[in-house]
């Protein structure tokens, strides 16, 4: 007589140590499992519905005297974020502690542009009040509350924008006119002006460090190298551009952020026509700017909305408010992509998650395996009907259209029955339902 056995190897199946998971082997034939893209497709809905259930995208608050106007990156230091205020203050805030780190006292007027030098030692602030100040940026472990300007320099015309090279010792301020600064000079080393009107933006190019872009008021985007004398090209649009932003990874695109609520990204080498429009802002967008990976940039708006864009997509991604945010006028990617944070009109600045549903801290192995097996999900069956509402919409929030009261016997008594009727805004579907209501001996309704 011959039997078969199934010998197991001890070593192979016992554990180490008693929290060890058991080792379970699976056969992986898709004969054997004719449900398997069922069973993949309700997975991915519900980690899109719980993406979304989860999703609290709002970190904290910092709270200035006066409506935020601009905001600078340090970058050298990840933590640190420069604000300035429409009544001259200027503060460096610690975003993880949510605390003033110290004040930058000076300015008699709004702050229009703040930047901070390459290597992150020095500030340069310009305002209304035609002053340009240089700070140095003390140290951590510095126990001073306040910094006095190292220099400063007195103009005829208030200024707009400020923006320093991402390689080099230069800088660039706008105004009337736009001009070029060396960190040891006290006059302008280079001025350029192309028309009358005032200059409202600059920023420089993160891949070529001598070319910049400005937006004014005549509704240009103009370029300049600052190696030459004259200005490059001139791009004029139906709207005024309030902001730009460069993509850091592919230096030939831009962004602007126009005053008639849209985005449009262009093409350095072909400025003839917008690559991409993004809309969805009901108002004009006053900031923008990017991730330092390239793929999203962030707006905030005249709405009362920050927005998060995917580079090449035509709708926001991300929507933050809260009720008490409003007008932004400046917002900012984190120097490590995680968060973005956003100075409005309400005298705060706000501290919001890139990821709303991103889970904070240190994650498990099993965990991190776990999202990562949700996004793939949901990148698989992204275009699928409900899993593509649910990811662009949300859940949807029902609402009550209206209720018809019924009365109707109910143990030898007389009680009340609602007819409620309700719109599901996710799903445009209607719903209908009733409920009883009784009242209490203290003559309450429940």
């Amino acid at each position: 007589m011959k039997v078969k056995t199934i010998s197991r190897s001890t070593d192979e199946f016992t554990r180490e140590r008693s929290n060890d998971l058991q080792r379970v082997f699976r056969n992986y034939d898709p004969k054997l499992r004719p449900q398997e893209k069922a069973v993949e497709y309700v997975r991915a809905l519900n980690a899109a519905k719980l993406e979304k259930i989860f999703g609290r995208p709002f970190v904290g608050a910092m709270e200035h005297n006066e409506a935020i106007s601009c905001m600078a990156k340090n970058p050298n230091h990840l933590k640190g974020i420069f604000a300035g205020s429409e009544d001259g203050d200027i503060r460096l805030w610690d975003i993880t502690s949510r605390r003033t780190v110290r004040k930058f006292p000076g300015h008699r007027g709004a702050v229009r542009g703040l930047t901070a030098s390459t290597d992150g030692s020095r500030l340069v602030s310009c305002g209304a009040d035609c002053i340009i100040r240089r700070w140095t940026v003390p140290v951590e472990d510095s126990s001073e509350d306040s910094v006095k300007p190292e220099d400063f320099h007195i103009s005829k015309n208030a200024y707009w924008g400020v923006d320093h090279q991402w390689k080099g010792d230069q800088f660039a301020t706008v105004g009337a006119q736009v001009d070029i600064w060396n960190h040891t000079s006290n006059a302008p080393v280079r001025s350029f002006q192309w028309g009358t009107d005032t200059v409202i933006s600059v920023r420089f190019n993160p891949g070529h460090p001598d070319l910049l872009a400005t937006s004014a008021s005549d509704r240009s985007i103009t370029l300049y190298d600052v190696k030459t004398t004259i200005p490059i090209k001139k791009l004029i649009m139906q709207t005024k551009t309030n902001s730009i932003a460069w993509n850091p990874m592919e230096p030939m695109n831009f962004t602007a952020a126009n005053e008639d609520g849209n985005c449009y990204s262009y093409d350095l080498r072909k400025l003839n026509e917008a690559t991409m429009v993004h809309t969805d802002h009901a108002a004009a967008v006053m900031d923008i700017d990017y991730s330092p990976t390239g793929r999203e940039f962030v707006t905030g708006s005249y709405d009362r909305t920050v927005r998060i864009f995917r580079y090449n997509g035509g709708h926001s991604r991300e929507i933050y408010h809260t009720s008490r945010m409003q007008r932004v006028f400046c917002v900012k990617f984190s120097c490590d992509a995680s968060y973005v944070i956003s100075g409005s009109d309400d005298y705060n600045l706000r501290l919001w998650k890139a990821m709303a549903s991103e889970q904070l801290g240190v994650l498990l192995p099993r965990e991190k395996k776990r999202h990562e097996y949700d996004e793939a999900l949901k990148n698989r069956y992204k275009h699928l009907p409900e899993v593509k509402r649910i990811l662009r919409f949300g859940l949807g929030t029902l609402f009550l259209v209206c209720i018809k009261v019924y009365t109707y016997q109910y143990e030898s008594s007389f009680s009340p029955l609602l007819l409620c009727t309700g719109l599901d805004t996710g799903t445009t579907r209607g719903h209908t339902w009733c409920t009883r209501v009784s009242s209490s001996a203290q003559g309450h309704w429940r």
